[in-house]
C-alpha cells in the first residue's frame, strides 16, 4: 500500500556561512545525544531535501528551528518565510524562542509578523546522563519557563514539546493550564534508554489534554541501528495512545540521516500502518499535520 500523500511535519534546513550554528561546528565528539553530527555539517537546502524525498509524495513541510545560535533565531525566521514568499515551502514555519528569558515577548512578537510562523519550539531534554540531556538543568522547573510559555497564546503560538520521558508529566500539567496553546510532542517523547512504563504513562497524561499531539519520527534517538520489528511497537503504542487523527509523521531530516535514509523511515511507517482505514492513513501522514500546523 504506497503512501498517497506526505505532509512532512520536522523538517530542517540550512546554510552554514548565513547563519551560526553552534552544534554543526567543529570539534565534534561522538559522546552527545545524536553522536558526531559531523556527516550533517553541510549546507542543507530545499533542493537537498527535495532529493532525499525523490519518490515519495511531498506536498507541505514544516521547517522546524534548527539550532541555530539564539542571536540568529529572528534570522533564521525571516530566511526561512523569504523562502515561502518565493516558492511556497515551507508552509509553516516553527521557530526558536528561550520561552525562560524574561525579555522573550519582542521576539515572540517578531516571529508571529511572519506569515508562515505557527509556533515555537525551546528543546527541553533534560536527563541525569550528561550524554544525552541537552540542558543543564530541567527548564521545566523554571517560573520564568511558565511565564513565557503563557505568552504564546497572546501571539497565537503553539508549542512544539521536545523531552525526554522523565519529563512528561511535569510538561503535562503545564500544557493542561493552557488549553489555549496547541502543544505538539516531538519525536514520540523520545524513549531512549527509558523505562517503557513511565513513557507510556507520559504518552496517556499529554494524549489526554484535546489540544495535544505527537509527532512519530526520530527512531535513531531511540537506537540508532534501528529496524521496523524494532521501533514498530513504539510507533503502535503512540498510535493506539493518542488516536490516528492526533499523530503525525515526520522525516526528521536531515538530522535522521545519521541514522538512516528518508525510504527507509517512510517505507517503515507505511508497513506499520499498512492495515489502519484509509482515513486514518491519511491523517497520519497528512491530515494531522495540515490541523495543528494550520496548512
Amino acid at each position: 500500500m504506497a503512501i498517497k500523500r506526505f505532509v512532512d511535519t520536522h523538517v530542517h534546513l540550512w546554510q552554514l556561512e548565513q547563519l551560526r550554528y553552534p552544534w554543526l561546528t567543529p570539534p565534534f565528539a561522538d559522546d552527545g545525544p545524536n553522536g558526531s553530527v559531523e556527516a550533517i555539517a553541510t549546507d542543507y537546502t530545499l533542493a537537498d531535501y527535495l532529493v532525499d524525498a525523490a519518490g515519495y509524495p511531498v506536498e507541505k513541510i514544516v521547517h522546524i528551528d534548527a539550532g541555530a545560535h539564539a542571536d540568529d533565531a529572528l534570522a533564521e525566521t525571516e530566511w526561512l518565510q523569504s523562502l515561502a514568499d518565493d516558492g511556497g515551502k515551507p508552509n509553516a514555519i516553527i521557530a526558536f524562542a528561550a520561552l525562560n528569558d524574561p525579555d522573550v515577548e519582542p521576539l515572540l512578537a517578531a516571529h508571529a509578523e511572519n506569515a508562515n510562523v505557527r509556533g515555537i519550539r525551546h528543546i527541553l531534554n533534560w536527563h541525569a546522563d550528561p550524554k544525552r540531556t541537552y540542558t543543564p538543568r530541567n527548564v521545566l522547573d523554571d517560573d520564568a519557563f511558565a511565564r513565557g510559555y503563557a505568552l504564546l497564546a497572546k501571539y497565537n503560538l503553539s508549542f512544539d514539546l521536545q523531552i525526554y520521558p522523565n519529563q512528561m508529566k511535569q510538561a503535562a500539567a503545564l500544557a493542561a493550564k493552557h488549553p489555549d496553546i496547541p502543544v505538539i510532542l516531538n519525536h514520540m517523547g523520545m524513549p531512549v534508554d527509558a523505562d517503557l512504563a513511565e513513557w507510556r504513562e507520559g504518552l496517556a497524561a499529554l494524549a489526554a489534554l484535546p489540544h495535544a499531539a505527537v509527532k512519530i519520527s526520530g527512531m535513531g534517538f531511540v537506537d540508532r541501528q534501528w529496524t521496523m520489528d524494532s521501533v514498530r511497537p513504539l510507533i503502535l503504542q503512540t498510535i493506539e495512545t493518542f488516536g490516528p487523527y492526533a499523530c503525525a509523521f515526520a522525516s526528521d531530516f536531515p538530522t535522521d540521516k545519521l541514522f538512516n535514509t528518508y525510504g527507509k523511515a517512510l517505507d517503515a511507517y507505511d508497513d506499520i500502518t499498512k492495515d489502519f482505514s484509509d482515513d486514518e492513513r491519511d491523517a497520519l501522514f497528512a491530515g494531522t499535520a495540515e490541523q495543528i500546523y494550520k496548512i
